[in-house]
């Protein structure tokens, strides 16, 4: 009798080893493994910065490695693409821009922000108007006075590439003020810090690019800003009025960048991803990161986050269908 009590027993307990530890496993508090990190953009530039800064501080916060991985090209659509179709358990997250709100209307891709789950917005700098020091134009209505009297095309404006994130920043102040989209000929350029050199060297007119891009020859007295594409001003340059204090426009655009995952992420699993990432958002080294780099902080929840993308598309979307910049 004891005998057939024993081996019961020893069975249950075996019973219990090999059948109790998946429901174990299965009840491990997530994450219990590395998260991946994806930047769709390239290592050195101001995403992966942002990137990589999040991670340090969220693999403090999470308790578990949070490894950083470049997914470049596509003029992103290759890493934007890599977040998306990840699979949406916690373990993949990344860093989203607002060239997720340029993409699919340039026919690039049919991924759209709504194949996001986003979990906060973490950095945003308006776009702005910059002219150079030796410049006629003192303020914005000089330069919008000038842009209206001039023949269409005599102004030039340079900051990005055709049909980049600042051209559609010039496109879109000048259809708020009833100005065909090429009232200004635009010159391609590598980026805002190529097009505001042009610019002092007399090759352009204006940059529309953001007024943090240009905060070094803001502050060495070679560029003007004249305007910021805000809606309010900004505090890194509270004397520099916006669009609609200074010309009546409500024209407004800034590029950000968020923190976010693959759709259908678990209730559980985004509320602690979220709450991690807005715990690392208020670090003071976060804090001090984007200061020392000139950075705006911009702080939006996933509703919120989601919301603002949400409202960029549509108006980027109308701009560059009304200035044929949209795919068929």
């Amino acid at each position: 009798m004891r005998k057939r009590t024993f081996l019961a027993a020893a069975a249950a307990l075996l019973a219990t080893a090999v059948f109790g530890a998946p429901a174990a496993m299965a009840q491990s508090s997530y994450p219990d493994r590395p998260i991946q990190m994806i930047v769709p953009w390239g290592a050195g530039g101001g995403t992966d910065a942002v990137g990589r800064i999040f991670a340090s501080i969220l693999q403090e916060e999470l308790g578990v490695p949070v490894n950083v991985v470049n997914r470049t090209g596509g003029s992103g659509v290759v890493g934007h693409s890599a977040i998306a179709t990840a699979k949406p358990d916690g373990y993949t997250i990344g860093i989203v821009t607002i060239e997720i709100d340029m993409m699919h209307w340039q026919g690039l891709t049919d991924l759209t922000y709504k194949d996001f789950d986003f979990l906060a917005m973490v950095n945003a700098d308006p776009g702005g108007v910059m002219v150079s020091a030796d410049s006629d134009y003192e303020t914005a209505q000089d330069l919008l006075d000038a842009i209206k009297s001039e023949p269409k095309g005599s102004l030039k404006a340079s900051g990005t590439g055709q049909g980049g994130i600042w051209h559609l920043g010039l496109l879109g102040w000048m259809l708020s003020e009833d100005l065909p989209p090429d009232q200004i000929t635009w010159v391609p350029s590598q980026g805002s810090a190529a097009g505001i050199t042009d610019m002092v060297a007399g090759g352009v007119d204006l940059v529309p690019s953001s007024l943090a891009e240009g905060r070094s020859m803001i502050e060495a007295g070679k560029v003007r800003p004249l305007a910021s594409m805000s809606e309010e001003r900004q505090e890194m340059f509270p004397d520099v009025p916006t669009l609609k204090e200074a010309v009546g426009s409500d024209w407004t655009l800034a590029v950000w960048r968020t923190v976010a995952a693959p759709k259908g992420l678990p209730d559980d699993v985004k509320a602690k991803l979220a709450g991690a990432v807005e715990k690392a958002y208020n670090s003071e080294e976060y804090k001090k990161f984007m200061a020392d780099r000139g950075f705006g902080m911009r702080w939006a929840g996933p509703d919120e986050a989601t919301k603002i993308v949400g409202s960029d598309d549509e108006s980027l979307g109308r701009v560059m269908k009304e200035a044929g910049l949209a795919a068929e």
